[in-house]
């Protein structure tokens, strides 16, 4: 599951990527076979982390499972 962090809160990507022009047809990031299309991936610090990407728009986005 793909979530947005923002300060102190997660978000669903649907809330904030709906109107990104990087967007796939229904409002979701581009997520294709573990990678964010839209963005970069972000190192981690721990391998306790979740897998986090920084999308075009500058949001953190978190793979979790």
């Amino acid at each position: 599951m793909l979530v947005v962090l923002l300060d102190n809160q997660l978000c669903s990507p649907h809330q904030v990527c709906q109107t990104c022009l990087m967007a796939d047809q229904n409002g979701q990031p581009r997520w294709h076979q573990g990678q964010l299309r839209c963005g970069r991936a972000l190192r981690k610090l721990t391998d306790d982390m979740p897998e986090q990407f920084e999308c075009q728009m500058g949001f953190r986005i978190a793979h979790i499972e």
